[in-house]
């Protein structure tokens, strides 16, 4: 088994809002993510998925618990001991327009982390590096000095990724890769991600709310709910056999290109999540679950080894025939 380059201990964010009140963005999350491996992080829109990235690459400073980089504990680490790891740990953005400053060529874009480091000796030697990372992320040395706006989202994501890998990280944590893309373009860059992952041994969180993405890349998935780990576990296993109903539901949910299903009727999740600002005594999820028993508002349920995942939930669900959805 692969040494873990990574590890949440008890980690929470919370962030002050309007008239008093506290947003739990993240509630006591504990995870592991092994050398080598691509970690895919699943939940609604607002569950802290994005937090949570953040908070393991000290992007943002946590409220409580701790984060480890191959053992060494990152909180708390002053800033002058914490630089050498922080181009370790790289981060690849949603939305590649928005993430790229429109006044520089990609020859600066590209250039500004190995200036920043110090990883070239000469301007002569940085832009061949930078021509090296252009194609590796499948660009031509013709685009050199042309700006983001003349690019496709593709392209210009090619060139954040290429940003994310010249300061030669162990970990790069991506925040929605794809979502902001075109669905035939959607396959080119997972497959890159693919391929740089195996070239440069990389390690990936990746997160996002596309189900068919993370089962694309994933080893393990986690699966998060108004703050909250509910699963975790290798990804064919939980997609064969969800143990969480939220996991379940959110399962259920992906369209299934199968003429034989035509007209079956899918059980859709009720409601909306809480307010993080109010979450839930007991179970977070037992507002919506239809398993719910008097139990579930009361406890409030650790992460407990089934098989071979972890599920956070009282009366975990039995296994399922595979019905097509697996």
């Amino acid at each position: 088994m692969n040494e873990t380059l990574i590890e949440a201990r008890r980690l929470s964010r919370d962030f002050p809002a309007g008239g008093g009140k506290t947003i739990h963005a993240v509630s006591e999350v504990s995870l592991q993510i092994r050398e080598g491996e691509i970690l895919g992080l699943v939940g609604e829109s607002g569950c802290g998925k994005s937090t949570l990235g953040r908070l393991l690459i000290r992007a943002l400073a946590s409220t409580s618990g701790e984060v480890l980089y191959r053992g060494r504990s990152l909180t708390g680490l002053p800033e002058k001991d914490f630089r050498p790891l922080r181009r370790r740990m790289q981060l690849v953005f949603q939305d590649p327009w928005s993430s790229l400053d429109p006044r520089m060529s990609v020859r600066d874009l590209i250039a500004e982390p190995l200036e920043t480091w110090r990883i070239c000796g000469s301007r002569a030697e940085t832009t061949k590096r930078v021509t090296e990372l252009m194609r590796a992320v499948g660009l031509p040395e013709e685009f050199l000095y042309r700006y983001p706006h003349q690019f496709s989202g593709g392209q210009r994501q090619r060139i954040g990724i290429a940003r994310a890998i010249a300061a030669e990280p162990e970990f790069i944590v991506c925040d929605e890769p794809v979502s902001a893309l075109d669905v035939s373009v959607q396959n080119q860059i997972l497959n890159l991600l693919k391929e740089l992952r195996t070239e440069r041994k990389l390690t990936y969180l990746l997160i996002s709310h596309n189900l068919s993405v993370v089962r694309c890349l994933s080893d393990r998935v986690c699966v998060m709910y108004l703050g909250n780990v509910c699963e975790i576990g290798p990804a064919e296993e939980i997609y064969r056999h969800p143990r969480h109903p939220y996991t379940r539901f959110l399962l259920d949910a992906v369209p299934v290109p199968d003429p034989r299903r035509r007209g079956e009727e899918v059980p859709l999740l009720q409601g909306d999540p809480p307010s993080p600002a109010h979450p839930p005594e007991g179970c977070p999820f037992h507002t919506r679950c239809p398993f719910a028993e008097e139990r579930c508002a009361r406890e409030k349920p650790a992460l407990r080894p089934d098989g071979e995942v972890q599920v956070a939930c009282l009366k975990p669900l039995p296994g399922r025939e595979d019905s097509g959805r697996s």
